[in-house]
């Protein structure tokens, strides 16, 4: 959910961004076409991939003995055994097995994402059609549960964003997100003289600690317990001894929101990102008269501390020099990884000047080279931006890292794959290459 909702926000206040994405082939708009059994209209926001296509009903997070599996695991049971109703029953309920497929009011409008938000952009999202895509987050499913009459529960699944290619992004990853929603007994059960304190305030104001219709006490209250929660996963997951801190952010469903960081090798890594749900979104839901938090986390980011997992690409592997290192295990024993390969990597540059018929989005150029190169391309990145003095045309040059994780290429394989990329930009990106 927030986590990789973030980077989004990050990307759209530091760096140069392009609208949208590329131009559909105009004999494909009105072509049907079949996502997850459902058949839909191509339009002009079509932009779903057939090598994306194949990533659906793979379910890493469900498949027995996989490290995301593992990561699942844990956090369903930490989730179980911390709340609990009077009865001793697990409160939280689980939903690992939704379509991918949801409506552009799932993922965006029941969130009141505003209209101009750039996660909305071709250039971020996989549009089957204007109306339906390729969820870009769990959160997509809140509002429909919260509607159903749940108040506490935990989506799992895959999610699917346009994105850059390197060792840590991939256009498929997975979340857990999870939802919890109170009433004003709920809230106040524990404090001393609780009756007479108030989760509403009718003429409140938003600040930077609360929005405006809840009070500061109550806001507070939920704080505490999301923040003492997830502290309590972190620990759980990766040990007692960790380092931590909380982060001030903002997200379009929840205000005030954190990221939670943890110091690994030396580095500050984000590790989740949370927040008070916006009360907007309870109310449009049917939950009016409650007041809740959520949270985010993306197994893979999780997976890759744990489990000392160098390359996001590995989690697709089916080789079983990987799977065999997670196999008759279970979550709860302490594996780390061990390089089955150090396969050398293989280096090609390509520029071209850019179309000047439609818009353009690096993305674009990142899902040309999966549907042709597929994993065997590690990294791309943009290494220079010239513009024509004269012709104000753009070029832009970038370095394509190819390294397979099964065996070593060879500079003559490598370059058959590059001229094929060459060809592509030509023909699908309307792009010169220089």
């Amino acid at each position: 959910m927030l986590c990789k909702y973030q980077r989004t926000l990050k990307t759209f206040f530091h760096h140069r961004r392009f609208i949208s994405a590329s131009g559909k082939n105009k004999d494909e708009i009105g072509v049907k076409i079949t996502v997850c059994g459902g058949t839909f209209q191509r339009d002009d926001w079509t932009n779903i991939s057939p090598k994306i296509l194949s990533y659906l009903g793979r379910n890493l997070h469900i498949q027995p003995y996989h490290p995301l599996s593992f990561i699942r695991q844990n956090i369903v049971s930490f989730l179980y055994k911390k709340f609990v109703g009077r009865t001793g029953n697990p409160i939280f309920s689980v939903y690992d097995n939704l379509s991918p497929v949801v409506s552009v009011e799932q993922n965006f409008d029941s969130l009141i994402t505003p209209a101009t938000h750039p996660s909305r952009d071709k250039s971020d999202c996989y549009y089957i059609n204007h109306k339906y895509l390729l969820r870009g987050h769990t959160t997509a499913h809140q509002s429909e549960l919260i509607n159903m009459g749940l108040n506490n529960f935990l989506v799992v699944g895959d999610v699917y964003r346009r994105d850059e290619i390197d060792t840590s992004h991939y256009p498929v990853f997975h979340q857990a997100d999870a939802v919890r929603i109170c009433t004003q007994e709920e809230v106040f059960r524990r404090v001393p003289n609780g009756e007479a304190l108030q989760v509403f305030e009718k003429s409140g104001m938003r600040t930077e600690d609360k929005q405006q219709e809840h009070t500061l006490e109550a806001t507070k209250l939920m704080e505490t317990e999301l923040k003492s929660t997830l502290l309590c996963l972190a620990q759980s997951l990766l040990g007692q001894g960790l380092v931590h801190r909380w982060v001030a952010t903002t997200f379009p469903f929840t205000h005030p929101s954190w990221e939670l960081e943890v110091l690994h090798k030396d580095k500050w890594v984000e590790l989740l990102g949370c927040g008070i749900m916006e009360h907007a979104i309870l109310h449009k839901a049917g939950a009016g008269d409650r007041i809740g938090w959520a949270f985010g986390v993306g197994l893979e980011r999780m997976a890759m501390i744990i489990y000392d997992i160098p390359d996001i690409r590995l989690f697709w592997s089916t080789d079983s020099g990987f799977l065999c290192q997670f196999n008759n295990k279970t979550a709860n024993d302490v594996i780390k990884y061990k390089a089955v390969s150090m396969y050398p990597q293989c280096i090609n540059d390509i520029s071209f000047w850019l179309p000047e018929d439609r818009l353009y989005s690096p993305n674009d150029f990142y899902d040309l080279v999966r549907s042709i190169a597929g994993d065997i391309v590690e990294q791309i990145s943009l290494v220079d931006e010239f513009v024509h003095p004269k012709t104000q045309r753009t070029s832009h040059c970038y370095k394509l890292v190819y390294r397979h994780m099964e065996k070593t290429l060879t500079q003559e394989e490598v370059n058959v794959m590059h001229r094929l990329i060459e060809q592509a930009v030509d023909k699908e990106l309307h792009g010169i290459v220089r």
